[in-house]
């Protein structure tokens, strides 16, 4: 029997592709840093901020700029172990990181449901904190729920990105193995996947009283996780800077807009609303194309193209995200731009905080309101927590009670 251990045997998809990258690109780490910021926003509950991110103006928003970044960032931090090592050692090291992950999950929950019960016991508060998380369930009768958090068939809607996260990385040695017969088969495998996701036979459990479904199907966004990880791994070389496909990539953009925002679309029905009523018979229609549990196909082409305008923008190596020159405004890009990147170094740390800490600054506003001002004390307090807890993260990754050699 064949085995995969050495690195020889990753030669076919290799000697067919650029060579992959094995340090990280500050475009990668720029990017998934603006995705946490917008996760923020998007869980702090009932936040005006949130009417403008990204999802308020098409199909994709934050979770595939989060699920694209990690599939390429996989790439530089694991898949390099299965060419170096082989592909049980790979796995091993996979293994690993789905074991962070999930403890990662679980005390996030435990965390948040506690915070949850604190609030209604402190008799302070008229709002049911549990309610508002539709934890009833779970308190009520904790003995089921407990053994289906941790065996992923009990899945709250707030607490479904790294659920979905931790399959699809269980499926990347799969992966790996198939790249020892070429691309072709990584990503004939990957679509086929994704194409049976779309009939709903791979939905999972997420609750044992009723018949919802996991909010995110790994089986459908493991699509976008392996072609981030394709493109860093060297198996798709980059698309060229082509005004043809920039304004392709805009038109699309643009022309989606109102069927995939509400925002947008109450636009177009307030100054066009013979267009709106026209939009409105082709909206049913788009909901397959457009769904996010299963990681619809407008969802998909809509990131494509995003990403690559984001891409473009950013120059050949990132080059456009460095600021040059002295001036007050190059300063300032510079602090921000090594803050942004700092988070999405750290991103499963800040991820976690983040949904933490967005419950606690809803609060916040809960008892202080939500006019201008205090919605944006409170974002900014949880852009500068974030922040600091990236670079804690970081001192405490660099072992720093350790002697220096």
């Amino acid at each position: 029997m064949a085995t995969l251990s050495p690195a020889s045997d990753f030669a076919p998809v290799a000697a067919t592709s650029a060579a992959p990258v094995s340090t990280r690109d500050p475009r990668l780490d720029f990017y998934r840093g603006i995705a946490m910021f917008i996760i923020l926003i998007a869980h702090i509950p009932n936040d005006p901020w949130a009417k403008w991110i990204p999802a308020r103006f098409g199909f994709s928003d934050a979770t595939e700029i989060f699920v694209f970044c990690s599939g390429m960032a996989s790439a530089i931090a694991f898949g390099g172990a299965f060419l170096r090592k082989g592909w049980w050692m790979g796995t091993a090291r996979v293994s690993y990181r789905i074991w962070q992950v999930y403890w990662a999950h679980i005390g996030l929950f435990f965390f948040v449901a506690m915070t949850m019960a604190a609030l209604n016991q402190s008799g302070l508060f008229e709002k049911n904190y549990i309610s508002s998380l539709n934890l009833q369930h779970f308190f009520n009768d904790p003995a089921p729920q407990i053994v289906g958090l941790f065996t992923l068939t009990y899945v709250p809607n707030y607490f479904d990105i790294l659920p979905m996260y931790l399959v699809v990385l269980a499926m990347m040695p799969l992966f790996m193995g198939l790249s020892r017969i070429g691309f072709w088969a990584v990503a004939a495998t990957s679509v086929a996947i994704w194409l049976v996701a779309q009939t709903d036979v791979l939905d999972l459990p997420a609750e044992p009283w009723s018949d919802r479904q996991w909010f995110f199907n790994p089986f459908g966004w493991q699509l976008l996780f392996f072609t981030g990880f394709a493109f860093m791994r060297g198996w798709i070389p980059a698309p060229p800077v082509s005004k043809t496909l920039i304004w392709a990539a805009a038109l699309f953009l643009i022309f989606s807009m109102p069927f995939g925002s509400w925002k947008v679309f109450t636009w177009v029905n307030a100054a066009a609303p013979d267009l709106a009523d026209e939009i409105r018979k082709v909206w049913p229609i788009t909901k397959e194309f457009r769904d996010k549990t299963d990681f619809g196909l407008f969802r998909y082409m809509h990131f494509l193209s995003l990403a690559y305008l984001g891409w473009v923008a950013a120059g050949e190596h990132g080059h456009r995200l460095i600021a040059t020159g002295q001036s007050a405004g190059a300063k300032a890009w510079q602090i921000v731009l090594t803050l942004v990147t700092k988070v999405g170094q750290q991103s499963l740390a800040v991820f976690v905080f983040s949904m933490a800490a967005a419950r606690l600054i809803g609060v916040g506003l809960d008892l202080f309101g939500r006019d201008f001002a205090t919605v944006f004390v409170a974002n900014m307090i949880g852009f500068a927590m974030i922040i600091s807890v990236a670079y804690l993260a970081a001192w405490f990754k660099s072992q720093p009670w350790k002697s220096k050699k």
